[in-house]
């Protein structure tokens, strides 16, 4: 690939990003869950965004996730621990943000995973 024909995917992710952005933010009663995805790593956080605060967090750089690849299986269980750990602050429901990727492979597993752990969207 490229570096114009990347350049152009990232734009292209940027604009998905905002235009879903324009209409979904996260409130105290249901926050949002947002993904990111590196070559090496995945990132997601739960955001407050009325009080502009990060409630929870998971990504595969900590200690305990290490070990976990960037792969569906990876991820569903990096999903559970966001679930674990938003269970654990009492809250049940969130909206979901993929952050201009395609609701599938990855984000679908993060998300699945999410739902195992007891998390409605």
């Amino acid at each position: 690939m490229s570096a114009k024909e990347l350049s152009d995917k990232l734009r292209k992710r940027q604009q998905r990003k905002l235009h879903v952005r324009k209409t979904l933010s996260g409130t105290p009663e249901k926050p949002r869950m947002t993904i990111f995805k590196s070559n090496r790593f995945m990132y997601v956080q739960v955001i407050d965004d009325a009080a502009g605060v990060t409630l929870a967090s998971a990504s595969t750089l900590e200690e305990t996730l290490k070990g976990l690849k960037r792969n569906k299986e990876g991820a569903a269980k990096l999903g559970e621990e966001i679930g674990k750990r938003l269970k654990e602050k009492n809250v049940g429901v969130v909206v979901f943000d993929r952050n201009g990727y395609q609701y599938h492979g990855i984000v679908k597993a993060i998300a699945d995973g999410a739902r195992k752990a007891g998390i409605a969207f």
